[in-house]
C-alpha cells in the first residue's frame, strides 16, 4: 500500500550463491523460507547441478550425464519453489568447479540485478569438497566487483551487503564456528518438505534434521530462559566474514 505519491517499498532481497543443486536446501533452507515468508525476494545462484560429485545414486542406476543434470535440475526447482525462492542455474560443471571470467561476469550481473541486502554462501574451508570453497571465492569476488563503478556489465552497482556463511557438512573439519544461530522453527516443516524434494540425496534428510535439532538446543541455551522458545526449537548456524555494523551492542 502506498500513501499519496510515495513509491511502493522495495522488498528486501537475499542472494544465495551455492555450488551444487542441493546445497542451498540442506544448509540454508530455513533462512530462505523465513525470508520468503516475510515477503522478501530470494534468488539462488546455483553454479552446478552436482551432476558428477553429488549424484552417486543416479550414476549407480546407469543414468547418463544429461539425464542426471535434468533430474537434479528438476529437484532443485521443486525445492526452491517449496521454499519460496527463484533459482538460476549456471551449469558451470562440478568436480571440479572452476572459476572463469565469463562465470564471474554472470555472477556480477546477478548481484546487480538482485541488489541483495543479504548474501548467503559457503565458508572458506572444506577439505572434503573443493567446489564449496570455489563457490565461496567466486561469491565474494563477484560481490566486490559488482560494487565497482568501472567494472563492465549491465545493472546498477550494489552496496556492501552483509555475508553469512552457512554450515558445511563437516563443520569441525572446516574451521566453522556457529557465530549466528537462526531460529527456523516456524518454517521447519517447509524446509523438511524441500529436503524431501532431493531424492538423489535421501541419505541426508535425517542428518540435516538432526543438525537442526542440535543447533536449536544451542540457540535455546544461548537465548536464556525468558524468550518463550518452544521446547523443540529448530535452528541453522552461520558465520560472518565481515564486521557487523551497529549503533549499540545487543
Amino acid at each position: 500500500m502506498t500513501h499519496g505519491n510515495a513509491p511502493a517499498a522495495v522488498p528486501r532481497s537475499t542472494l544465495v550463491v551455492t555450488a551444487h543443486a542441493g546445497d542451498f536446501v540442506w544448509r540454508a533452507g530455513g533462512a530462505i523460507a523465513l525470508a520468503a515468508s516475510r515477503g522478501e525476494k530470494v534468488t539462488i545462484a546455483c553454479l552446478t547441478f552436482g551432476e558428477r560429485g553429488e549424484s552417486a545414486k543416479a550414476w549407480r542406476e546407469g543414468r547418463k550425464l544429461d539425464e542426471i543434470k535434468a533430474i537434479r535440475r528438476a529437484e532443485a526447482e521443486e525445492a526452491a519453489a517449496t521454499l519460496g525462492a527463484e533459482v538460476r542455474f549456471f551449469d558451470a560443471g562440478d568436480y571440479p568447479l572452476l572459476a572463469t571470467p565469463s562465470l564471474t561476469d554472470r555472477l556480477v550481473e546477478v548481484y546487480r540485478a538482485t541488489q541483495p541486502d543479504v548474501v548467503l554462501t559457503h565458508p572458506v574451508e572444506d577439505p572434503y569438497n573443493g567446489d564449496h570453497p570455489a563457490a565461496n571465492r567466486m561469491a565474494l569476488e563477484a560481490r566486490v566487483l559488482a560494487q565497482a563503478v568501472g567494472y563492465p556489465g549491465e545493472g546498477e552497482i550494489i552496496g556492501a551487503p552483509p555475508v553469512f556463511y552457512f554450515e558445511p557438512h563437516q563443520p569441525e573439519m572446516s574451521g566453522f564456528r556457529p557465530e549466528v544461530l537462526l531460529d527456523i522453527t516456524e518454517v521447519w516443516e517447509t524446509k523438511r518438505e524441500a529436503m524431501e524434494c532431493l531424492a538423489a540425496q535421501r541419505h541426508l534428510w535425517d542428518y540435516y534434521t538432526d543438525l537442526a535439532v542440535r543447533r536449536g538446543v544451542q540457540l535455546r541455551r544461548n537465548a536464556g530462559p525468558n524468550l518463550g522458545l518452544p521446547h523443540k526449537t529448530m535452528a541453522e548456524a552461520f558465520m560472518r566474514p565481515y564486521p557487523q555494523i551497529a549503533k549499540e551492542l545487543a
